[in-house]
């Protein structure tokens, strides 16, 4: 657990000389009014890069918060909670403690009045106060939330979860990002070898009537695996929004727990490193299936040229989005505009942003997040 703590507990009081000390990628300290906090676990994290951040250390970033060029969401406040460790006083000296015990009664009294609301509850990081036993395995109590399973579950914490009391199936769940690529590309380079071979043979023929074929050369292998790469994007985007984001109903504890299983659990914690990526023997599975149905629909060399050019999509979508949450791409680069896009459908536009290695099906499908305006 990392950077949480409790909403009750008295806050520290800091002078500005001492926050200012903080301006360093080992220790970073910025302020919101009077509040400290200590983002320096977020620099890595932040979508706009840890530069911007860290010129703003020591000094008030509430302007910032409110943009342009963007208005952070509640999400984004509420998750910069998580980092609060105190105040800072302006006024008192040695002597002048008066100001002090002011500003500790106010904070307690808000505290109170905070924790008098459910919803409030859903966003504090406590483990008193969630309304899930943090200190216990999720999987089996999110389907207890009901109808507050939908708020609880998208407003993002910075801490990791525990899905399983069982050793072997939580280490199952988890995955180190360059699994992804040490499974997978080693079969994309087979399977390119194989593909090709195959079609030089020239054996594999479309029929297009019982009288009529075409003949598939070895020199379209390249096309077929662009398709293929072109078709997941397609795939990664359905999957998406139509599986992942499928609502579910909020009367029934195991689709709540399945939907939990299969992508809340990334909505919870969106910088859980251990589970950015699909673990190898899970994803065999579906892998598995879209081979199967390829080479069932075409001539084996095609269906699986295709197939080959989606595994090595799937792939690059697996190691773009871990980068998307743990990369600091150059500012105006492609990957710097998809980092704030995926960064915006985590924190604010939770039904929309669906693609993620592109945004390219966002655009028919009317899922683009829209652009703010001041």
């Amino acid at each position: 657990m990392k950077n949480t703590r409790s909403p009750s507990r008295s806050p520290r009081f800091f002078s500005e000389k001492e926050v200012a000390k903080h301006c360093t990628k080992d220790s970073c300290w910025v302020l919101l009014g009077t509040r400290v906090y200590d983002v320096t676990g977020f620099l890595r994290m932040h979508p706009g890069g840890e530069a911007l951040i860290l010129r703003r250390s020591g000094n008030d970033i509430s302007r910032e918060l409110d943009g342009p060029p963007h208005r952070h969401s509640e999400n984004a406040r509420r998750w910069m909670e998580q980092y609060y460790i105190g105040e800072i006083d302006r006024d008192s000296t040695d002597e002048d403690t008066e100001t002090l015990r002011q500003r500790k009664k106010t904070t307690e009294d808000v505290t109170e009045e905070e924790e008098s609301s459910d919803i409030n509850k859903c966003a504090k990081v406590d483990e008193g106060m969630d309304l899930v036993d943090w200190r216990k395995p999720l999987a089996w109590q999110v389907g207890n939330l009901g109808e507050k399973y939908d708020t609880w579950v998208h407003q993002p914490v910075d801490r990791p979860i525990r899905l399983f009391e069982s050793d072997f199936f939580e280490a199952n769940t988890k995955t180190s990002w360059y699994m992804v690529p040490i499974v997978w590309l080693p079969l994309v380079v087979y399977l390119s070898w194989y593909c090709y071979t195959l079609l030089a043979q020239e054996r594999t023929r479309v029929h297009i009537t019982s009288d009529y074929s075409i003949l598939i050369h070895k020199y379209t292998f390249p096309f077929f695996f662009m398709f293929g790469m072109f078709l997941w994007s397609f795939v990664e985007y359905c999957i998406h929004r139509f599986v992942f984001h499928l609502r579910p109903p909020a009367h029934n504890y195991y689709l709540i727990t399945l939907h939990f299983l299969l992508h809340g659990q990334h909505h919870k914690s969106p910088f859980d490193g251990s589970r950015l990526v699909f673990p190898p023997s899970l994803a065999a599975i579906v892998i598995g299936g879209f081979y199967v149905v390829l080479t069932k629909i075409f001539p084996e060399g095609l269906g699986t040229s295709v197939f080959v050019g989606g595994l090595c999509g799937y792939v690059v979508y697996d190691m773009i989005h871990y980068y998307l949450h743990y990369g600091s791409p150059q500012k105006g680069s492609y990957l710097y505009g998809l980092k704030a896009y995926h960064v915006k459908h985590h924190f604010e536009h939770q039904r929309a942003g669906f693609g993620i290695s592109t945004t390219f099906w966002d655009h028919p499908f009317n899922t683009v997040i829209p652009k703010q305006t001041f």
